[in-house]
C-alpha cells in the first residue's frame, strides 16, 4: 500500500468527521484524502501531488 496518495473506497460512502458532522457521497468509487492537504477534505483533490517526494 502506498502512503502518499488517496485511499480508494467503493461507494456509496458516509463519513463521520472529527467534529461529529457527516459527509456522504453517492458515487460508486471515492478517493479519500490521507495527507489532509485537500481543499475539499475528506475527498481527495490530488493536493498530495504537489508535495515533494523524499
Amino acid at each position: 500500500m502506498r502512503t502518499d496518495g488517496p485511499l480508494l473506497v467503493e461507494g456509496p460512502v458516509e463519513i463521520v468527521m472529527e467534529d461529529g458532522t457527516t459527509v456522504t457521497s453517492d458515487r460508486f468509487c471515492v478517493a479519500l484524502c490521507t495527507c489532509r492537504r485537500s481543499r475539499c477534505f475528506p475527498w481527495c483533490d490530488t493536493s498530495h501531488r504537489r508535495r515533494a517526494r523524499e
